[in-house]
Protein backbone atom coordinates (compact mmCIF):
# COMPACT_ATOMS: atom_id res chain seq x y z
CA UNK A 1 0.00 0.00 0.00
CA UNK A 2 1.17 3.56 -0.78
CA UNK A 3 2.34 5.97 1.85
CA UNK A 4 0.89 9.19 1.33
CA UNK A 5 1.68 10.56 4.53
CA UNK A 6 3.98 14.07 3.87
CA UNK A 7 7.71 12.97 3.46
CA UNK A 8 8.40 14.98 6.42
CA UNK A 9 5.78 13.60 8.45
CA UNK A 10 7.40 9.87 7.41
CA UNK A 11 10.86 10.57 8.22
CA UNK A 12 10.33 12.52 11.77
CA UNK A 13 7.33 9.73 13.20
CA UNK A 14 5.97 11.14 16.43
CA UNK A 15 7.74 14.06 16.55
CA UNK A 16 5.69 15.45 13.28
CA UNK A 17 3.01 16.24 16.11
CA UNK A 18 6.01 18.81 17.96
CA UNK A 19 6.27 20.73 14.65
CA UNK A 20 4.99 24.08 15.14
CA UNK A 21 0.94 24.18 13.10
CA UNK A 22 2.63 26.85 10.29
CA UNK A 23 5.64 24.49 9.82
CA UNK A 24 3.03 21.42 9.76
CA UNK A 25 0.93 23.01 7.04
CA UNK A 26 4.14 23.80 4.91
CA UNK A 27 4.69 20.61 4.13
CA UNK A 28 1.29 18.89 4.26
CA UNK A 29 2.17 17.66 0.52
CA UNK A 30 1.38 14.34 -0.02
CA UNK A 31 3.36 11.71 -2.14
CA UNK A 32 1.60 10.07 -5.42
CA UNK A 33 -0.44 13.96 -5.77
CA UNK A 34 -0.01 16.84 -8.16
CA UNK A 35 -0.07 19.08 -4.93
CA UNK A 36 1.91 22.36 -4.78
CA UNK A 37 2.42 24.76 -1.90
CA UNK A 38 4.34 28.23 -2.87
CA UNK A 39 5.55 30.63 0.05
CA UNK A 40 6.87 33.98 -0.43
CA UNK A 41 9.22 36.24 1.76
CA UNK A 42 12.58 38.22 1.63
CA UNK A 43 15.48 37.23 2.61
CA UNK A 44 17.57 39.43 5.15
CA UNK A 45 21.23 38.75 3.72
CA UNK A 46 22.67 36.00 1.12
CA UNK A 47 26.21 35.65 1.95
CA UNK A 48 28.94 33.17 0.84
CA UNK A 49 33.44 33.71 1.72
CA UNK A 50 35.32 35.57 -0.85
CA UNK A 51 37.37 32.18 -1.33
CA UNK A 52 33.75 30.29 -2.49
CA UNK A 53 33.62 31.91 -5.39
CA UNK A 54 36.29 29.30 -6.27
CA UNK A 55 33.74 26.49 -6.04
CA UNK A 56 31.12 28.44 -8.32
CA UNK A 57 31.85 26.75 -11.50
CA UNK A 58 31.29 23.10 -9.41
CA UNK A 59 28.09 24.68 -8.06
CA UNK A 60 26.98 25.79 -11.20
CA UNK A 61 27.45 22.27 -12.99
CA UNK A 62 25.54 20.56 -10.12
CA UNK A 63 23.12 23.48 -9.25
CA UNK A 64 23.91 23.27 -6.05
CA UNK A 65 24.90 26.91 -4.79
CA UNK A 66 23.65 30.67 -4.94
CA UNK A 67 26.22 32.33 -6.83
CA UNK A 68 25.16 36.32 -5.60
CA UNK A 69 25.07 37.91 -1.89
CA UNK A 70 22.92 40.23 -1.34
CA UNK A 71 20.46 41.71 1.59
CA UNK A 72 16.43 42.25 1.17
CA UNK A 73 16.40 39.89 -1.22
CA UNK A 74 12.85 38.58 -2.69
CA UNK A 75 12.47 34.94 -3.17
CA UNK A 76 9.48 32.50 -3.90
CA UNK A 77 9.89 28.80 -3.35
CA UNK A 78 7.62 26.21 -4.67
CA UNK A 79 7.30 22.95 -3.25
CA UNK A 80 5.74 20.08 -5.47
CA UNK A 81 4.61 16.20 -5.28
CA UNK A 82 3.75 14.45 -8.43
CA UNK A 83 1.29 11.82 -8.94
CA UNK A 84 3.99 8.97 -9.80
CA UNK A 85 6.92 9.91 -7.16
CA UNK A 86 7.09 9.91 -3.41
CA UNK A 87 10.15 12.69 -3.99
CA UNK A 88 9.35 16.23 -3.09
CA UNK A 89 10.26 18.80 -5.40
CA UNK A 90 11.76 22.48 -4.32
CA UNK A 91 12.70 25.58 -6.87
CA UNK A 92 13.75 28.16 -5.18
CA UNK A 93 13.42 31.72 -6.60
CA UNK A 94 15.83 34.28 -5.73
CA UNK A 95 15.32 37.78 -7.28
CA UNK A 96 18.40 40.04 -6.67
CA UNK A 97 18.46 43.14 -7.95
CA UNK A 98 19.39 43.89 -11.78
CA UNK A 99 20.18 40.09 -12.15
CA UNK A 100 17.72 37.25 -13.75
CA UNK A 101 15.99 35.44 -11.05
CA UNK A 102 18.19 32.92 -9.87
CA UNK A 103 16.75 29.14 -9.59
CA UNK A 104 18.27 26.69 -7.21
CA UNK A 105 16.18 23.31 -7.53
CA UNK A 106 16.42 20.35 -5.52
CA UNK A 107 14.17 17.07 -4.63
CA UNK A 108 14.14 15.19 -1.73
CA UNK A 109 13.60 11.81 -0.76
CA UNK A 110 13.16 9.65 2.59
CA UNK A 111 16.34 7.34 3.33
CA UNK A 112 16.56 3.77 3.72
CA UNK A 113 17.84 5.39 7.71
CA UNK A 114 14.77 5.97 9.97
CA UNK A 115 14.97 9.87 10.77
CA UNK A 116 16.99 10.68 7.84
CA UNK A 117 16.23 12.46 4.30
CA UNK A 118 18.76 12.86 1.37
CA UNK A 119 18.48 16.05 -1.09
CA UNK A 120 19.43 15.56 -4.21
CA UNK A 121 20.93 17.98 -6.87
CA UNK A 122 21.82 17.49 -10.35
CA UNK A 123 23.58 14.36 -12.04
CA UNK A 124 22.50 12.77 -8.16
CA UNK A 125 24.78 14.46 -5.85
CA UNK A 126 23.00 14.33 -2.32
CA UNK A 127 23.04 15.50 1.02
CA UNK A 128 22.12 13.08 4.00
CA UNK A 129 20.21 15.19 6.60
CA UNK A 130 19.05 13.90 9.79
CA UNK A 131 15.48 15.26 10.66
CA UNK A 132 14.24 16.54 13.88
CA UNK A 133 11.29 18.16 15.82
CA UNK A 134 13.07 21.26 17.81
CA UNK A 135 10.86 23.85 19.64
CA UNK A 136 8.39 23.64 17.18
CA UNK A 137 11.35 24.05 14.78
CA UNK A 138 12.23 21.53 11.88
CA UNK A 139 15.61 21.01 11.86
CA UNK A 140 18.25 19.63 9.41
CA UNK A 141 21.44 18.17 10.28
CA UNK A 142 24.17 17.38 7.48
CA UNK A 143 25.06 13.32 7.59
CA UNK A 144 27.54 13.95 4.52
CA UNK A 145 27.63 14.04 0.89
CA UNK A 146 26.85 11.10 -1.19
CA UNK A 147 26.45 10.38 -5.01
CA UNK A 148 23.51 8.41 -6.28
CA UNK A 149 24.46 5.61 -8.71
CA UNK A 150 22.36 3.44 -11.06
CA UNK A 151 19.05 4.30 -9.04
CA UNK A 152 19.80 2.87 -5.69
CA UNK A 153 23.47 2.35 -4.56
CA UNK A 154 24.95 5.59 -2.73
CA UNK A 155 28.75 5.97 -2.99
CA UNK A 156 29.92 8.34 0.26
CA UNK A 157 32.00 11.67 -0.87
CA UNK A 158 33.95 13.38 0.94
CA UNK A 159 32.92 16.97 0.65
CA UNK A 160 32.66 17.81 3.97
CA UNK A 161 36.22 18.26 3.65
CA UNK A 162 35.95 21.12 1.23
CA UNK A 163 32.30 22.42 1.84
CA UNK A 164 32.08 22.07 5.43
CA UNK A 165 28.98 20.97 7.00
CA UNK A 166 25.10 22.37 6.69
CA UNK A 167 22.84 23.21 9.31
CA UNK A 168 18.92 24.69 8.02
CA UNK A 169 15.96 24.83 10.51
CA UNK A 170 12.73 26.33 9.78
CA UNK A 171 10.67 27.90 12.90
CA UNK A 172 7.36 29.39 13.53
CA UNK A 173 7.54 33.08 13.35
CA UNK A 174 6.48 33.57 17.25
CA UNK A 175 4.56 37.22 15.91
CA UNK A 176 3.03 35.71 13.35
CA UNK A 177 0.80 32.29 13.53
CA UNK A 178 1.20 32.38 9.04
CA UNK A 179 4.98 33.19 8.80
CA UNK A 180 7.69 31.40 9.84
CA UNK A 181 11.68 31.93 9.78
CA UNK A 182 14.66 30.15 8.13
CA UNK A 183 18.50 30.03 7.95
CA UNK A 184 20.49 27.66 5.96
CA UNK A 185 24.68 27.67 7.10
CA UNK A 186 27.28 25.74 5.58
CA UNK A 187 30.45 26.04 7.87
CA UNK A 188 33.76 25.02 7.74
CA UNK A 189 35.40 23.77 10.59
CA UNK A 190 39.04 25.63 10.35
CA UNK A 191 37.26 28.80 7.78
CA UNK A 192 34.15 29.47 9.15
CA UNK A 193 31.18 30.41 7.47
CA UNK A 194 31.05 28.96 3.72
CA UNK A 195 27.61 29.94 2.71
CA UNK A 196 24.46 31.39 4.66
CA UNK A 197 21.33 32.84 4.20
CA UNK A 198 18.17 33.59 6.27
CA UNK A 199 14.85 35.44 6.14
CA UNK A 200 10.76 34.71 6.65
CA UNK A 201 8.05 33.41 4.37
CA UNK A 202 4.69 33.74 5.13
CA UNK A 203 1.92 30.88 4.21
CA UNK A 204 -0.68 31.44 1.84
CA UNK A 205 -4.20 31.05 2.54
CA UNK A 206 -4.64 27.92 0.03
CA UNK A 207 -1.98 25.70 1.08
CA UNK A 208 -1.64 22.66 -2.01
CA UNK A 209 -3.05 22.95 -4.95
CA UNK A 210 -7.32 22.18 -4.83
CA UNK A 211 -7.19 21.97 -1.08
CA UNK A 212 -7.49 24.63 2.04
CA UNK A 213 -5.56 25.28 4.37
CA UNK A 214 -6.45 22.98 7.70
Amino acid sequence: MKDTRPVFQQALGPQWERLGAVIRRHYTMAPFSADHVCVRGTMDEVHHAPWARLLMPIGRLFGALVPHTGTQVPIEVHYRCRPDSTLLHWDRIFRFAGLAPFHFRSHMALSEKDGEVIEYVRFGLGMRLAVSAEEGALVFRDRGYVWRVGGRLHVRLPLGLLMGTAYVEERPDPDDAEAFRMKMVLRHRWFGDVFRYSGRFRMPAIASAGRAAP
